[in-house]
């Protein structure tokens, strides 16, 4: 197989310190799965690999079994610290609440 033939991918495991991102060429037909492996980026970051595998292509979840086209870039999913929609009741309220202090 030429090197042309090879699809060009990064894989970004992203931090709240450090995002690091590994550039990969695969065969047309890899995996998702198989790509986040070759990366090295769960050996890196044991914490990632004790967890299921979760993860999203531009920030859109794909399964697994995802197969990769030249260009994507991977990002392997952290479990979220607070569910969105609650975060954003909580802020809705704090809003509230410091629009009726300022009457």
């Amino acid at each position: 197989m030429e090197k042309s033939e090879l699809l060009r991918i990064r894989v970004v495991y992203a931090l709240p310190d450090q995002q690091p991102s590994v550039d990969l060429q695969v065969p047309p037909g890899t995996s998702l799965t198989e790509a986040v492996n070759r990366s090295g980026l769960l050996q890196k970051f044991p914490e990632a690999a004790a967890r299921p595998l979760a993860c999203a292509i531009f920030g859109r979840a794909v399964p697994l079994t995802y197969e990769l086209r030249d260009g994507d870039r991977i990002e392997i999913l952290r479990p979220l610290l607070i569910d969105p929609k609650q975060s954003r009741r909580e802020a809705a309220e704090r809003s509230r609440a410091e629009a009726q202090r300022r009457k």
